[in-house]
C-alpha cells in the first residue's frame, strides 16, 4: 500500500471567517472564545449509517404528484472528490432552495412572493461509485434578506453533504454564472480569496443540457485541501 498523500490545508482566505461584520447575523452566532477540540467517539464516527434504503432519493424537484413546478427547469450535476481528485462514493447529497419567485416553502419565509404548490425545494441523492450526483430542479429566484438596505440574495442552491456519521456534515451554496448580485452579497464575499469564491459558481455545460427540455449546470465539490470548496463556518 502506498503512503497516503500529505494533507494540504486550505489557503488563507479560502474559507469564510466565523465573524464577518458585513454579514450581520454572524455577530450573534460566531464563537466568542477559542474552539475546543472534542475527541471523536465511535458514536460520532459510525452512526447513523446513511443509505438509500432509509433515506429514499428525490432527484427531480421539478415535479410534485405529476404536476410540473413553475419556472425554468434546470439540471444540476457534478462530482464529489477529495483533494487528490479521488471520488467520494455513496455520500448523501441534499439540496434545498427557494422557488422561481424567490420564496422558500417554509413557514418562516414570509416574503411577499407566491408559493408554488408543485415545488417544495428539497432534494436528496447518493453519489455513485465515481462520486457523481445529478438533480433536476427549477432555477431559484432572488429574494430580499434585510441584512442591509436593499439587500438581495443572488440565485443560489444550498448543498449539504454527509459523511459516514451524523457529525460529519458540510454545507455550502452554489451560485449561477453572470449573476450581478454576487458582487454585492456579503455571504459570497465573506470568502476573501477570489479564486476560492469562484469555486462556488456553477459552470454552464452544454453537454448536460437536455435539448428542448432543460439547461445544465456543473457544480463539482472538493471536500478538503487547498482546492476545497468553501463551506459554511458560521
Amino acid at each position: 500500500m502506498s503512503d497516503p498523500a500529505p494533507f494540504r490545508p486550505p489557503m488563507p482566505g479560502g474559507q469564510p471567517d466565523y465573524d464577518t461584520p458585513s454579514y450581520g447575523s454572524t455577530a450573534k452566532r460566531h464563537p466568542k472564545a477559542a474552539l475546543i477540540a472534542v475527541p471523536t467517539t465511535l458514536t460520532e464516527a459510525s452512526g447513523p449509517r446513511f443509505s438509500p434504503l432509509h433515506f429514499p432519493a428525490l432527484a427531480d424537484l421539478s415535479v410534485t404528484s405529476g404536476k410540473p413546478a413553475l419556472g425554468e427547469r434546470i439540471i444540476v450535476a457534478g462530482r464529489v472528490a477529495d483533494e487528490d481528485g479521488r471520488p467520494v462514493a455513496n455520500t448523501m447529497v441534499e439540496i434545498w432552495q427557494a422557488n422561481a419567485a424567490g420564496r422558500y416553502d417554509h413557514p418562516g419565509d414570509q416574503h411577499d412572493a407566491p408559493l408554488d404548490p408543485n415545488f417544495h425545494g428539497e432534494g436528496r441523492v447518493f453519489t455513485d461509485s465515481e462520486g457523481r450526483y445529478r438533480f433536476v430542479t427549477i432555477k431559484p429566484g432572488s429574494y430580499p434578506w434585510r441584512n442591509h438596505p436593499n439587500a438581495w440574495r443572488p440565485n443560489h442552491i444550498h448543498f449539504s453533504l454527509f459523511g459516514s456519521g451524523f457529525a460529519q456534515r458540510l454545507i455550502t451554496q452554489m451560485y449561477f454564472p453572470g449573476d450581478p448580485l454576487l458582487d454585492l452579497d456579503p455571504i459570497y464575499l465573506s470568502i476573501a480569496d477570489r479564486a476560492a469564491r469562484a469555486r462556488l459558481i456553477a459552470r454552464f455545460e452544454i453537454a448536460l443540457t437536455q435539448p428542448e427540455w432543460a439547461l445544465g449546470y456543473r457544480f463539482d465539490i472538493v471536500l478538503r485541501g487547498r482546492g476545497a470548496t468553501p463551506m459554511e463556518n458560521a
